[in-house]
């Protein structure tokens, strides 16, 4: 991995890899004016109307909050079907020391963050107006790799899993980049065709074949977790019917998995009323779902703010592309590392409802941290997976 992987020009590149498609966007020509999601959707329509040359997508973020500024930008050159270096090797597989990790807040922080969000939800239940349901609660790790992360090694590991959606983006600064292998489709547009597919409720897979079924079948048969789909799906109709007609869930829920975990998925379908919506706004308008804040929103996103112990950035909000017509596509952004040369944060998060119990939120959000350690080639000690192996 040489230095010059790491200067400016290697760092703006946006690559999103689906099962369907692979997009890379190289270089920057110009960025989208900031400001919130209440604004994004006028801010694209904008841009498009008073920019005739170049590219005709814009790529980018929105973060977590509503209420802080998004990173969108036009890039110099874009590739459809590109595809990445070959790697034979993972990233920890190339060195020789173990890495540094500290889990940021620490794993039984974390549990007690649980256990205050479960005393919240019970007390609310004296106002039934403010009547608290659901939070999403997150941790991170810090990681300090020996030496600068292949971005290019990372995103090949990513995409090998071929049930998610890789995706590399520029954050503000353009020194980081936010990296992953998100498995939640947040909505995409396609003329006046609408889809959404959130996942909530999870369950950690195994290598053992029966007890992998057997975690597959708790999962479908958890009303805790059905509780819990059912109200991003109430939420995401909602939300979705100023907009959009014909509002169906063709398939019903079922069970969708990745490499490391088993979700409750539901793929909802909707005919847009009016073509001028691009898919910049309604991406602002569904975000966050509660699949990653909670319920109500405004209550949830506040007791995220007194529980969780640092700042989630770009991580859980949505990373996405949008062009001239309004056509576009757009993913929430989970199982996702922020990386900036030797630095590397990743991201974890679990929903919490009547009826979580803290020991298993930390073993849910152990489990989604694999997808980004394996990737890396480390354990989240720091452990190289081929010492573990060996």
């Amino acid at each position: 991995m040489m230095t010059s992987d790491f200067d400016r020009k290697a760092r703006d590149v946006f690559r999103l890899l689906t099962p369907s498609d692979s997009f890379t966007a190289a270089g920057i020509r110009s960025e989208l004016e900031r400001g919130d999601a209440t604004t994004l959707g006028a801010r694209v329509a904008s841009f498009f109307a008073s920019t005739q040359d170049g590219a005709d997508r814009l790529v980018g973020a929105m973060p977590f909050d509503r209420a802080r500024d998004d990173y969108l930008y036009q890039p110099e050159t874009m590739a459809h079907g590109a595809t990445l270096p070959a790697r034979t090797a993972r990233i920890g597989d190339l060195c020789s020391q173990q890495w540094a990790v500290s889990a940021e807040p620490p794993a039984e922080n974390y549990g007690r963050a649980v256990s205050r969000a479960l005393e919240m939800m019970a007390a609310s239940k004296a106002s039934a107006d403010l009547l608290l349901r659901k939070v999403v609660l997150s941790r991170s790790l810090a990681v300090r790799a020996p030496q600068p992360v292949d971005l290019d090694a990372l995103m090949q590991h990513l995409a090998q899993d071929r049930s998610i959606n890789a995706f590399q983006t520029p954050l503000p600064g353009r020194t980081a980049t936010l990296a992953g292998a998100t498995p939640e489709l947040l909505v995409s547009r396609k003329g006046r065709q609408v889809v959404s597919h959130p996942l909530a409720g999870s369950a950690r897979r195994y290598a053992d074949p029966v007890r992998d079924r057997e975690s597959a079948k708790w999962l479908e048969n958890s009303d805790k977790n059905r509780r819990e789909h059912r109200e991003v799906i109430e939420a995401i109709t909602d939300l979705l019917s100023p907009y959009c007609t014909d509002i169906a869930i063709p398939d019903g829920t079922i069970l969708r998995t990745t490499a490391t975990m088993w979700h409750l998925g539901t793929r909802i379908t909707a005919t847009l009323k009016d073509e001028d919506t691009s898919a910049a706004e309604l991406a602002a308008v569904l975000h966050p779902t509660p699949a990653v804040c909670g319920m109500p929103r405004l209550a949830s996103a506040k007791a995220i703010t007194e529980l969780e112990e640092y700042d989630r950035g770009f991580y859980a909000g949505a990373v996405g592309w949008v062009d001239r017509k309004g056509d576009g596509e757009w993913y929430v952004a989970l199982r996702c590392a922020e990386v900036d040369g030797c630095n590397v944060r990743l991201y974890s998060g679990a929903g919490i409802v009547p009826g979580s119990e803290p020991e298993a939120e930390i073993d849910e959000t152990s489990a989604k941290f694999l997808a980004m350690l394996t990737a890396l080639g480390i354990d989240e000690s720091g452990r190289p997976l081929r010492e573990i192996a060996a």
